[in-house]
């Protein structure tokens, strides 16, 4: 499912990590809870509301504006309304219904300091957005999804308009933990780190429903109270935001895919070969960005493949930014820098530039033969093609010298029937009998 639509979605996050109460004791882990929330869901590549779409209560004890905010947000939204709580868990009232306790709440007497879970759930539902999700992060949160609430045995009917989602912390009759040894309290604190981080085996987008499994799983597995949930329509396939670990799963298919593309281009198919690739680097630059060593190399092989089908300019115009990225990803005396220098080099002499081609070779030779060494063979590969291209501007006796000593240190190193080897031979004979077969 694809994410919220960022400027027509609001987020509230409500938290209290402090209490006047002595009944109530401080949650020091609401507080990095509350924060990195906001951070993880504005995240500008991999969140699902902008900054100002965001609205961060932490400690906010004044109950009417907590309300009013809250009321606004809902009012604004029209695609997902996502509302957080935080903080301890309170049972009031007759009926014993579930209070959110901000930082003035009484433990004993929550009805006029709270927020009543009860209020809260008619402004969502109250909203225009056509996904609602609420999660609680305290004790007793699991009320909120019960269809008969502790006590006087009343059924209560908390979902009844499509399309809304509430994902509890902590079954009906459990505290909510934060462990010690943690930052961030038990729940929220998994929740952050797969949106953080993300999950290997998960898809793309990490929707309500995946990532409450997985957490579940999590809790269930340390003795952690296990969170509860419950959403009508397809409210639960919202996703919240995208999985940064997808890429781990997704390389390796789209790597195999740009090297069938690969060798589609080697039995000729150019055209074919560059179809193939623009649909693995949509794909590659889209989950891994556009200057992953992945997607690097298959832009690189789409130019090859754009100027072996004919549109060497093209290739050029694709190639121009891709030594610079190299060099900044990699450094600039690494091999796939200097091999992509010479891709450049080709299809500048191949469109007509041979100038600036030639330019180009002559300090990708020293350079080659500086890092790898004269007699490595992509050293000897750079000396070729600027032999070819001074022999077709007419410096044909540098263009000879450089064949000659070509040549022999291809026989010497390959053998004399080697194609390398007859290739360079033949142009050299080419340049020697007056012809200009190169």
């Amino acid at each position: 499912m694809p994410l919220p639509d960022r400027d027509r979605s609001r987020i509230v996050l409500v938290g209290a990590s402090e209490y006047t109460d002595p009944d109530l004791p401080d949650l020091p882990a609401v507080r990095p809870t509350i924060t990195d929330l906001a951070k993880v869901f504005t995240d500008p590549d991999h969140g699902i509301v902008p900054e100002e779409h965001c609205t961060v209560l932490l400690n906010d004890g004044d109950l009417s504006r907590v309300g009013r905010r809250l009321r606004d947000a809902a009012d604004e939204a029209e695609d997902l309304l996502l509302v957080y709580f935080a903080g301890h868990g309170l049972v009031g009232g007759r009926r014993h219904d579930l209070y959110l306790a901000l930082p003035y709440s009484e433990y004993a007497s929550p009805d006029f300091n709270s927020i009543e879970y009860d209020k809260l759930r008619a402004a969502v539902l109250d909203s225009q957005a056509t996904t609602k999700i609420i999660v609680l992060d305290c004790c007793f949160s699991g009320r909120a999804v019960n269809d008969t609430m502790a006590g006087n045995g009343t059924t209560i009917n908390q979902l009844e308009i499509d399309g809304t989602y509430v994902l509890a912390s902590a079954p009906h009759n459990q505290v909510a933990l934060s462990p010690p040894d943690e930052e961030h309290t038990a729940f929220s604190g998994r929740l952050i780190r797969m949106l953080r981080e993300g999950v290997a085996d998960a898809p793309e987008e990490l929707t309500v429903v995946e990532l409450y499994r997985r957490i579940a799983a999590e809790m269930r597995a340390r003795n952690l109270p296990v969170p509860r949930n419950r959403g009508t329509q397809n409210a639960d396939r919202t996703a919240l935001g995208l999985n940064r670990a997808f890429g781990l799963t997704a390389a390796p298919g789209l790597r195999k895919r740009r090297e069938e593309a690969e060798q589609q281009a080697l039995e000729g198919d150019w055209t074919g070969a560059s179809e193939s690739l623009r649909a693995v680097l949509d794909e590659q630059t889209r989950i891994l960005g556009p200057d992953h060593e992945d997607t690097l190399l298959s832009r690189r092989a789409l130019a090859h493949c754009v100027g072996g089908a004919g549109d060497p300019a093209e290739a050029v115009r694709l190639l121009r930014p891709l030594p610079d990225a190299y060099a900044q990803l990699l450094g600039e005396e690494h091999p796939q820098t200097l091999h992509t220098r010479q891709f450049l080099a080709v299809n500048l002499g191949e469109s007509g530039h041979r100038a600036e081609a030639i330019t180009m070779l002559r300090v990708l030779l020293s350079d080659r033969s500086r890092v790898l060494g004269g007699e490595h063979e992509d050293t000897l590969r750079t000396r070729h093609m600027l032999a070819r291209n001074l022999a077709l501007t007419g410096a044909e006796a540098e263009a000879v010298a450089l064949l000659r000593q070509l040549v022999g240190e291809r026989k010497r190193l390959l053998g004399p029937d080697h194609p390398h080897t007859v290739r360079a031979r033949k142009d050299l004979a080419a340049l020697e009998g007056g012809g200009t077969g190169v």
